[in-house]
């Protein structure tokens, strides 16, 4: 079983574990398409799931768990993924790099 995260880190050492863990997490994010986007009917859909590194590549993975892809951006990521008329795609990141 592993061991639950510590949300507070107890000595000077952990903290600096816990600062480095949050400076080096590579930052998650969906690959999404929508249909009639600014309409009252649009709808979307997740296609893919990605990882991208500070300063390295990026990690794409579609859902259905068959391409996986290695890229040098998260925006190369929107090729492997075109739209069709009528249906556009872009990014959505899950959250913001935070500050240690």
């Amino acid at each position: 079983m592993a061991a639950a995260p510590s949300p507070n880190p107890q000595t000077p050492f952990d903290q600096e574990l816990y600062a480095l863990v949050l400076d080096t997490a590579p930052r998650l994010f969906a690959v999404v398409q929508v249909c009639d986007e600014g309409q009252l009917d649009a709808d979307g859909w997740v296609v893919a799931w990605g990882l991208a590194d500070h300063d390295g590549p990026t990690h794409v993975i579609g859902i259905d768990g068959r391409a996986r892809l290695t890229l040098a951006s998260p925006d190369r990521a929107l090729r492997h993924y075109p739209g069709q008329p009528g249906i556009t795609t872009r990014l959505v990141w899950l959250a913001q790099p935070t500050p240690a």
